[in-house]
């Protein structure tokens, strides 16, 4: 299961080990994977991490980001847009807006985002900091990784709602466990989950 190869670092942070190699948001990385693939959603210091990037990063590591994240960066960075898709070394990137709806911490006008990325014939959204917005009920995932921990992003209750209108095979709940967010909320996503939900422990 592509479940499998989905490894969550902690707080924001995954890892997907396909048959490329994809970041998402890393920060406080201890693995030693080097990346094809690095997606960072937007630009707050625990998402974008120029040191985590630079130390996962080799030759041929493409970085797709926020244009406001692009310039912090070295190397082969690319920018994308809210709707937007790119392809990258044979994997398809989509775009989806990722923004507060009722509060403050991610405004839309913003441009920042999360992340559909197809591998393995299955398509993985990675929601990004985000409240539950049209877009998100929109999205056609097989795979969701959502984050749950309330204050700046959905709690785990509008997370659930969300997951349960996208329907997608499984779930994994994230954003919590470091700077907001605990066990109890990952708990509380996986009650109202109507679809099977992997809680993971960090790598």
């Amino acid at each position: 299961m592509i479940t499998d190869k989905i490894f969550w670092l902690g707080h924001s942070s995954v890892l997907i080990r396909s048959d490329k190699t994809v970041y998402i948001d890393p920060w406080k990385v201890r693995t030693t994977d080097k990346a094809d693939l690095v997606l960072i959603s937007h630009s707050h210091y625990d998402h974008l991490s120029p040191a985590d990037v630079e130390r996962i990063r080799k030759d041929d590591t493409v970085v797709v980001t926020t244009a406001d994240a692009a310039p912090r960066l070295s190397g082969d960075v690319r920018i994308l847009k809210p709707g937007e898709r790119l392809s990258v070394h044979g994997i398809p990137v989509e775009a989806i807006p990722a923004y507060n709806t009722n509060k403050a911490f991610h405004p839309r006008k913003s441009g920042w985002i999360g992340f559909v990325v197809t591998l393995e014939g299955k398509r993985i959204y990675y929601a990004g900091d985000t409240d539950r917005t049209p877009e998100m009920e929109a999205v056609r995932a097989d795979v969701v990784i959502v984050p749950v921990g309330g204050t700046y992003t959905m709690t785990a209750a509008e997370a659930a709602g969300a997951v349960n209108i996208i329907r997608p095979e499984a779930v994994i709940p994230i954003h919590w466990g470091d700077i907001v967010g605990s066990a109890a909320d990952a708990g509380i996503f996986q009650e109202f989950c109507s679809v099977p939900v992997f809680v993971k422990k960090p790598l």
